[in-house]
């Protein structure tokens, strides 16, 4: 919102968010009966759950890869020639880890669609403030961050935690200039 060359920006949520800006509309929908979206020329995919909070491989699909492939669909229609995607580290179409297999399997649909630019963001552990955004707090994932830091070192680049913040400048960045497809490790998002 703070780049003078973006005129507005929509986003498309399950709930409102707290934050607020003159240029930022936020549309409630239904994923699952996804209606048209506004004109775009760019869109971000950041949507996604765990199967412990979704309650269910298939309720974990439907948010992976049914939504965000809906929102896909969506924003080409709408005009979006360009889309970045904040996948997962190890996503693959056929991997026997399921969570991993429903990266894999979103990541090969929407290379598919034919966009422009494709930038997909594949960081390893996300850090950050979840109880800030009203997300489920994982103290196991808290202390594994805190446990990376110190040890940051000696653990290379692309399997370090990598702040959100990172995940999202380096989409920004990279999404408004892609040609084809493009994969960004943590390594390449992390901040120097």
């Amino acid at each position: 919102m703070a780049d003078e060359t973006v005129a507005a920006v929509h986003v498309v949520a399950r709930r409102s968010l707290a934050s607020s800006h003159a240029k930022l509309t936020t549309h409630i929908v239904d994923f699952a009966a996804l209606g048209a979206l506004p004109p775009v020329d760019e869109a971000y995919l950041a949507l996604g759950t765990t199967i412990k909070v979704a309650g269910s491989q298939s309720a974990f699909r439907a948010v992976d890869f049914d939504a965000n492939l809906a929102v896909a669909c969506a924003a080409q229609v709408a005009g979006a020639s360009h889309l970045g995607l904040v996948s997962a580290m190890g996503a693959d179409a056929h991997s026997s880890i399921f969570y991993n297999r429903v990266k894999g399997e979103l990541e090969e649909a929407l290379s598919g669609l034919g966009f422009a630019g494709l930038v997909i963001a594949r960081p390893s552990m996300l850090a950050g403030d979840r109880a800030a955004l009203g997300q489920p707090v994982r103290s196991g994932e808290q202390l594994a961050v805190r446990l990376s830091r110190w040890l940051r070192p000696l653990i290379p680049a692309d399997f370090r935690s990598i702040a959100a913040r990172d995940v999202a400048g380096a989409l920004l960045h990279e999404v408004p200039v892609a040609v084809g497809k493009k994969v960004l490790l943590s390594g390449a998002m992390q901040q120097r």
